[in-house]
């Protein structure tokens, strides 16, 4: 008994050292906030930006920071070795995401264990941009005619693969195939441009658990290639550095029982286009059927705070889930991302679930066979572009902002 309760206190110990690291880092990444956007911000230096879009309704509610939490299919879009994590054999995953401006991102993912060999995976990003009519100056009253529609397209189809190296040390990455179609460019002498590029890129990121029961840390990135080119114009993808650490906060409280759960997660995040930022997550689960999320993204450029509600109910051997999440988009109305996943349970019980543990080892986790998912993000992109645009215009320019904008609005 007496060795048990020196065991326990040098684990606590531990564990409130890790904690005090993760307040610490916290409260410096807080103060130098200012500083950092004080510096030079690196804005307009890549391209396909539709690859830095949220894929899932919980990482969105927990500010992005989703590195180490991730798990099964939708890792994928975050960090490939979290395909090694949950007790499912097969996942699968679908998201639609309505964005600003009417436009429609859709994502799927499926993860296959095969036993000691590891984990393959498949992921697609597509997007839908709506109807966009193109135009073409004319000498006439309207000053232009209609060339009609431009078909802008964007899209990435990827393969992953993941294996546990041991039972601590999980590796994954991701060959993805990026392509991105911005129309025809028509040239005064009649010719036309294709203005399309596409080409390979790689994600690839790692999963350490130190043995303090759900503590773990890693790194992923996303997006690493060489640079695209559109005609003369060179530009690389929004390649992402991110290291993290992330645990459930009960371990520390015993005495709740495993009715609660209390994610937390630190990421630090650098990316080739902005200064460097910090996403901050947490998720309260109850049971493992009430989930309540919040999040915030330190000096991002437009996102900041993200709270998010999650429920869980099985019915007849199934799993479902259904999320919902409100990110601040600063100046933009505010993003609205209500998520539903439909999960199989099975009786596999290998890996750990995603609050971090073993089946074997104490709690048991959500066991999940397949997954659908469904997001939304709603906006009035043109009005709050005229709010905007009238809120740091000089006045004598506001009405001429705002004919523009009702022409547009009413063509």
């Amino acid at each position: 008994m007496k060795l048990r309760l020196i065991t326990l206190f040098n684990f606590e110990k531990s564990m409130a050292k890790v904690i005090k690291v993760i307040i610490f880092t916290s409260l410096a990444i807080g103060i130098t906030h200012t500083k950092l956007n004080a510096e030079l911000i690196k804005v307009a230096q890549s391209g396909y930006q539709f690859l830095k879009i949220d894929a899932d309704a919980r990482a969105a509610g927990m500010g992005g920071a989703y590195t180490l939490v991730g798990s099964g299919a939708s890792s994928m879009f975050y960090n490939p070795a979290g395909m090694t994590e949950g007790s499912h054999k097969l996942d699968f995953f679908s998201t639609q995401t309505n964005w600003l401006a009417d436009i429609h991102y859709y994502s799927l993912g499926i993860t296959k264990k095969l036993g000691g060999f590891g984990t393959i995976g498949f992921s697609m990003l597509s997007s839908d941009y709506g109807e966009i009519i193109g135009t073409r100056v004319e000498d006439n009253t309207a000053g232009f005619i209609e060339t009609g529609n431009v078909n802008v397209t964007a899209s990435a189809l990827g393969v992953s693969f993941a294996k546990g190296l041991t039972d601590q040390f999980s590796v994954g990455g991701q060959v993805k195939y990026v392509s991105q179609n911005l129309g025809k460019t028509l040239i005064p002498d009649g010719s036309e441009k294709l203005n399309e590029t596409d080409g390979l890129a790689y994600d690839f990121g790692t999963i350490y658990y130190p043995g303090l029961k759900s503590f773990r840390f890693g790194m992923g990135v996303r997006n690493f290639s060489k640079n695209f080119k559109y005609e003369d114009d060179s530009f690389p993808l929004p390649l992402t550095f991110t290291m993290g650490a992330a645990l459930d906060l009960m371990d520390l409280f015993t005495r709740f029982g495993e009715d609660h759960n209390l994610l937390f997660e630190l990421d630090a995040v650098h990316p080739i286009d902005y200064s460097e930022r910090v996403n901050i997550g947490c998720e309260y689960g109850y049971r493992k059927m009430i989930f309540l999320r919040g999040g915030y993204k330190f000096n991002h450029d437009t996102e900041g705070l993200s709270l998010g509600l999650g429920f869980s109910l099985k019915l007849s051997g199934i799993l479902t889930k259904v999320n919902y999440s409100f990110n601040d988009a600063g100046d933009f109305h505010p993003a609205n991302e209500p998520g539903a996943a439909k999960f199989k349970t099975t009786d596999e019980k290998t890996g750990r679930d995603e609050f971090g543990f073993r089946p074997d080892r104490g709690r048991i986790g959500s066991k999940r066979f397949g997954a659908e998912r469904k997001e939304n993000a709603v906006g009035d992109y043109a009005q709050t572009l005229l709010t905007v645009l009238n809120s740091k215009l000089a006045p004598s320019a506001n009405q001429d902002v705002s004919d523009i904008t009702s022409e547009i609005l009413n063509f």
